[in-house]
């Protein structure tokens, strides 16, 4: 009996395996069309690092260094009218710190069409739900940087904000929506005395967004929706979402009955504008409420793509660090204006001033947590393929003792961003 269930499951395991190849020699002659390209994000970087902050042990107050923020090298292929697989090798970060430029598989999935109103998906993506920006292109960001507040579990129980799942998508009338359900990956750092992300047996983490489309629609392809599209498309949604876990979270060891759980939900509320004017220019525009549980006081710092191998002495932490996720509500808005091509150097170029502001009340803190970016986007011949910005943070420094705001500091990048195809 054991032995007929074995050879039952690998006879699915296999079918399953199989399947779109037969659907393939079926429904389609032609060989299928891969399509590539990729992408880097260069960074040229000053910052003005947090107090106590440590480089190899070394005292630094402040540090300039030159990283790759992000490579990507996405692969794919719309193998038959219905069947679509997409994948993504890339990693984030590379820096002084790591000697080898290593590629990860971040996206590895396939997607099948019943019509426009309704697709399934399954495998390792970013396909989940809650807000515009929870998925996102970086290729596509109108800031130097995504608003990383809204991958509220990046690097904790995800990878870069993928995880293994599946999912329903699509697009009727002038509505979009998606609903997925994602399996975390293990949590190994355990919980002592704070709340944080439990060690146990991770519940399936269900999420799901909508949003109606007043002027073009936009494509749902993709997991990871345009920042800006500069003169190119009209326009303007309106969305809702959420994401729940259970027992996502705890106070302590998972093995111990004393510790408690608190599951994890949150939900958002955004809005997203995309306006070319009579002129010439264009503007784009958003706006969105986020009101994150993770249970009792929770806080993280998070610095992208930091210097430091560790110190602070601050509430902070290290480096660029500050306390960008946790349990409260959080307005968030961005704005920027792209003015017509003019000539710069002899190239085409769209120039995009840009502003956004991260206003956050975190249970944990005595005060609002409130973060400025302000950037300048060059896109030579109006393309993101070949775009300079140059950036600067400004970040608030909180106390370790009191948890009140005492200081702000900054960090200043240029950024060249390549695609090729």
């Amino acid at each position: 009996m054991l032995l007929k269930k074995r050879v039952l499951k690998t006879g699915l395991l296999i079918t399953v395996l199989l399947l779109p190849i037969f659907l393939v020699s079926q429904t389609e002659e032609k060989k299928p069309i891969i399509k590539w390209d990729i992408r880097a994000q260069i960074w040229m970087r000053y910052s003005d690092l947090n107090e106590g902050s440590l480089i190899q042990q070394e005292l630094t107050s402040e540090f300039f260094d030159i990283s790759i923020r992000r490579l990507r090298i996405p692969v794919y292929s719309q193998v038959t009218p219905k069947i679509f697989l997409y994948s993504i090798f890339g990693g984030n970060n590379y820096n002084f710190k790591t000697k080898e430029i290593s590629l990860q598989v971040l996206d590895l999935y396939a997607e099948y069409t019943f019509n426009k109103h309704f697709e399934i998906g399954i495998g390792k993506s970013g396909w989940q739900g809650l807000s515009r920006w929870n998925i996102r292109s970086n290729k596509t960001l109108m800031g130097l940087d995504s608003p990383l507040f809204t991958l509220n579990s990046v690097e904790k129980n995800d990878d870069i904000g993928r995880l293994f799942g599946a999912w329903i998508k699509g697009q009727t009338g002038k509505f979009d929506y998606r609903l997925a359900f994602n399996r975390p990956f293990f949590v190994t750092n355990i919980p002592d005395g704070e709340v944080n992300f439990a060690n146990n047996k991770p519940r399936v983490k269900t999420s799901g967004y909508v949003k109606y489309q007043f002027f073009e629609h936009e494509s749902n392809k993709s997991a990871y929706q345009v920042g800006t599209y500069e003169q190119n498309k009209k326009v303007f949604n309106i969305g809702v979402g959420f994401q729940h876990q259970n027992n996502a979270m705890s106070n302590g060891d998972a093995r111990l009955p004393s510790t408690t759980f608190y599951d994890m939900s949150h939900f958002a509320a955004d809005s997203f504008l995309n306006l070319p004017l009579i002129n010439g220019d264009a503007i784009t525009a958003y706006l969105g409420f986020y009101d994150y549980d993770f249970g009792e006081n929770y806080i993280r710092n998070v610095g992208a793509n930091n210097p430091t191998s560790g110190g602070g002495t601050d509430l902070n932490g290290t480096g660029v660090a500050f306390p960008m996720i946790g349990t409260g509500a959080t307005w968030y808005g961005q704005f920027g204006y792209a003015f017509k091509s003019t000539n710069v150097l002899s190239y085409n170029t769209v120039i995009q001033p840009n502003i956004s502001v991260q206003y956050s009340n975190w249970d944990a803190l005595e005060d609002q947590m409130i973060v400025y970016d302000f950037t300048v986007n060059f896109l030579i011949n109006g393309s993101h393929s070949n775009k300079i910005s140059l950036g600067y943070q400004h970040r608030p420094i909180f106390d370790a003792i009191t948890l009140n705001q005492k200081d702000y500091k900054g960090m200043a990048v240029l950024q060249y961003q390549i695609s090729i195809n």
